[in-house]
């Protein structure tokens, strides 16, 4: 293995896996969703990236992820390609040709690889070697004799050992400044993956910290109540974002700036490791207010007309979770009457249509709310 000297890099060069048209029909349809943070500009500052370049043959890249010392959080895609994709990737290889490099951020705790850009590239060596691509045998197809309907164990040695030989470039990279951030990776993931179908905000949150906290918002987002008044789960993961929004905004609300979507990558990286006792708390209270609504409202829950409104949803939300913390409610209808009003007011309808992720715009929207529900009994 063979390492270039460290350079500083303020950009990444794009480099993408193979997209099927299976990951575009999965491609979810948010028109039942508004949320005009969606439309928010991404920073611009600029970082200090470290970056070094790795030759590593195949056979140890396999080992590395075989080992998770080269890891893809369970929440990311599997494999996308499809077989015969598959086998032109393994086919270049044997050919002896030059194929696209993978990209990875080391975690400085713990010296992991994240794979950035790659998975498919890995997965399907992986697939090959193992010997098996989607519960199925995996021989190569569509391609040149004399491998065509081999396995990795059908090679000849002479084939194989070119197999385990080749070598396919890495860029490593950790972010060095501003310390107190991984900003960039959410920058790079963001990039990179522009060319294809590009990953939503909560899939980056959650490539970039799996653990315990992104558990907790899977385990939260099975509640049924939730998805009586969400709907169908997404497949991009906006149902847990919204999830992650309501805690972020009920537990660190006197720390909110915008943007929307820095605030959520801030909260959801010091809750990465989150404890039993934060655990509990959150999902107390998400489940308490998530039930009371259901009950009290139904499927017309932050739905000032016909699409599922996030302004409404977080304001309601912290709104009613703030009541629900000094004690019950026993008049449901009382909150309705409260909510009803609410969404008649002209402050809140502004505040709910119009740049919802401004300080002053969030502030106001959650402050009426609290005041609305403050006296229901």
């Amino acid at each position: 293995m063979a390492n270039a000297g460290e350079q500083k890099i303020k950009d990444s060069a794009p480099l993408f896996d193979g997209i099927s048209s299976e990951i575009i029909e999965e491609a979810e349809d948010l028109k039942n969703v508004t949320d005009d943070t969606e439309q928010e500009n991404h920073s611009t500052k600029p970082f200090t990236i470290s970056s070094y370049g790795a030759d590593y043959t195949v056979d140890s890249l396999v080992k590395r992820f075989e080992t998770g010392s080269f890891f893809v959080p369970p929440f990311q895609r599997s494999l996308v390609w499809n077989v015969k994709q598959a086998s032109r990737f393994i086919e270049s290889l044997l050919m002896g040709l030059p194929v696209p490099g993978i990209f990875v951020f080391r975690e400085a705790q713990t010296n992991r690889h994240l794979i950035v850009d790659g998975q498919q590239r890995l997965r399907t060596l992986h697939a090959f070697y193992t010997g098996v691509f989607r519960g199925e045998e995996f021989r190569l197809l569509d391609v040149r004799n004399p491998w065509l309907g081999k396995t990795c164990k059908g090679l000849d040695n002479r084939d194989k050992l070119r197999l385990d030989d080749s070598i396919i470039h890495t860029t490593i990279f950790r972010q060095e400044e501003p310390e107190n951030n991984i900003d960039s990776i959410y920058e790079v993931f963001e990039r990179i993956n522009s060319g294809g179908i590009k990953l939503s905000d909560q899939e980056i949150r959650v490539c970039v910290n799996f653990g315990p906290f992104t558990e907790l918002l899977k385990t939260l987002n099975e509640n049924l109540k939730w998805r009586e008044l969400y709907g169908t789960k997404s497949v991009r993961l906006k149902d847990q974002e919204l999830i992650l929004r309501f805690l972020a905004l009920s537990y660190d609300f006197e720390n909110y700036s915008r943007p929307m979507r820095v605030f959520l990558n801030r909260f959801m990286e010091k809750n990465k490791l989150v404890n039993k006792e934060n655990s509990e708390s959150y999902s107390k209270r998400f489940e308490t207010t998530i039930t009371f609504i259901a009950d009290a409202l139904g499927r017309r829950a932050f739905r000032p007309e016909r699409s599922l409104n996030t302004a409404v949803y977080d304001a309601t939300m912290v709104g009613i979770s703030e009541r629900l913390h000094t004690g019950p409610v026993n008049d449901k209808n009382a909150f309705v009457s409260a909510y009803d009003k609410l969404l008649a007011d002209e402050k809140f309808r502004d505040a709910y249509t119009r740049s919802t992720a401004d300080e002053e715009k969030v502030k106001l929207r959650i402050g009426l709310a609290k005041s609305a529900f403050a006296n229901v009994k």
